[in-house]
């Protein structure tokens, strides 16, 4: 590391979570957190750490608009000044209460100050969190990441994020976000004890780094590796992640499993990409495609908006394969229609058949879950789309879709402003969503559809 590490600077209204998230990436209660608004007055500094990047965070007062001379004042010409030696501002609202005048007087002010500046919505762990989030956009401060500095949720994406301000050097003034291939893809290994996750570790990275045998539940917590695959020095960089085995909540028992379980939870959370194992002679002795409790653990993948691939592990030791593909594949499109084309590579991680075509489907579903529709593109396809289905009539006026726009990626998240969005009925956002899928190569990511009332935002900056 150089001598000084690079300053990260918290930013916000009083009461937003910045000591939270302070603490959250200091790795321990370094300042007070409490509901009374403007506990924190004084800057506070301390080193932190965001899985691989190392620099200096700076907690800072709430911004609050107060004549100069008041406590208050000074403590928001205090916030300000840690802006300018911050080679990035990470500034918080809640995405909770929305955004208030305060929020959009001090972006204002954060424009001019000439900072880069990143906006995180935070105490986004509830649904309800994310008209908030999208109604920040306005503020004119880019995409606005969704975090809960208390849940630990969006990591990643800030750690993402802020990689380019802190390993870049001072005054190359690239602020862009860095190339999808230039940043390592987390990826976990998940599934229920014994499938072979540990053997399909140390069969991708070719060494025995973890420990594997017949008895479930060897691994107890989450193993990482950084390697690339290829193995080669221009192959994809890949942090492998090996978590322990997921029963059912009803079997899982004593406070060691209980702790590995949510551990694995997290390394969910925390993945870009997930590969499920499912052990294919358990699911032909089962006879009726994918078990439950493979299914649950899809489903928490797709819920937290992380792509997925299913590897078949054992497909050497099984009997009228083909047969059995087929069964899984039903399956999957039964109970898992929210992930349609989820891929599905048939392996052995003993002996390293179809690895492969498994890593090929990780890339490919890793492409898709970092691509972006252009807005031109997505237009042209909503008209389209329209034409060849309309939406149905409401009191005798048809609901119009007039706008759509992708707010962000990983996963791809779009935007659709219509006359009447409670009345637009759930098999029409189906068909939309089945629509983006074949349209522009989206199989086997979640997508998320966000209805929002009004004509197109961008029409009068047009």
């Amino acid at each position: 590391m150089a001598a000084e590490a690079a300053r990260v600077a918290i930013v916000g209204r009083p009461n937003v979570g910045k000591s939270t998230l302070f603490n959250r990436l200091v790795g321990r209660r370094a300042a007070l957190v409490h509901d009374t608004p403007g506990l924190t007055r004084d800057r506070k500094e301390a080193s932190a750490r965001l899985q691989d990047l190392h620099f200096s965070v700076v907690d800072t007062a709430g911004l609050e608009e107060a004549a100069s001379g008041a406590i208050e004042g000074r403590m928001a010409a205090q916030a300000l000044r840690a802006l300018e030696d911050a080679a990035v501002a990470l500034f918080l609202i809640d995405a909770r209460a929305g955004v208030t005048p305060d929020d959009r007087h001090f972006a204002n002010l954060l424009r001019r100050a000439g900072t880069p500046v990143l906006l995180l919505a935070n105490k986004c762990e509830g649904r309800d969190a994310e008209s908030g989030r999208l109604d920040a956009f306005g503020l004119g401060l880019g995409e606005p990441l969704a975090i809960s500095a208390e849940h630990g949720l969006g990591m990643g994406d800030l750690r993402h994020a802020l990689a380019p301000y802190l390993e870049m050097p001072a005054g190359d003034g690239d602020s862009a976000a860095p190339d999808v291939a230039d940043r390592p893809m987390s990826l976990a290994i998940v599934g229920r004890p014994n499938a072979g996750k540990s053997t399909l570790f140390n069969c991708l990275i070719g060494e025995e780094r973890v420990l594997t045998g017949p008895e479930p539940g060897i691994t107890r917590d989450a193993i990482s590796f950084d390697w690339r695959w290829p193995d080669r020095e221009d192959g994809r960089a890949i942090r492998l992640i090996d978590t322990a085995g997921v029963r059912r909540r009803a079997k899982v028992d004593g406070s060691l499993e209980k702790l590995s379980v949510m551990d694995t939870w997290r390394a969910i959370r925390f993945a870009d990409i997930v590969v499920l194992m499912i052990d294919a002679r358990t699911v032909q002795a089962f006879g009726h495609g994918i078990e439950k409790q493979d299914l649950t653990i899809a489903r928490q993948v797709e819920e937290e908006g992380r792509g997925l691939a299913i590897a078949a592990n054992k497909w050497d030791m099984v009997s009228e394969p083909q047969r059995l593909r087929r069964q899984i594949v039903e399956s999957l499109e039964k109970s898992l229609s929210q992930l349609r084309g989820v891929p599905l590579a048939c392996i052995s991680a003993l002996d390293g058949q179809g690895i492969d075509r498994l890593m090929g489907a990780v890339l490919q579903i890793d492409a898709a879950w970092n691509s972006r529709v252009g807005t031109g593109a997505l237009n042209r396809w909503i008209e389209a789309m329209q034409e060849a289905h309309q939406p149905p009539l409401v009191n005798g006026r048809r609901i119009r879709i007039r706008y759509a726009t992708q707010v962000k990626a990983r996963p791809p998240t779009f935007a659709l402003f219509v006359n009447k969005p409670a009345d637009l009925p759930d098999s029409y956002l189906r068909y939309l969503a089945n629509g983006l899928r074949e349209s522009f190569g989206l199989d086997g990511v979640p997508l998320r559809l966000h209805l929002r009332k009004g004509k197109n935002p961008y029409a009068e900056n047009a």
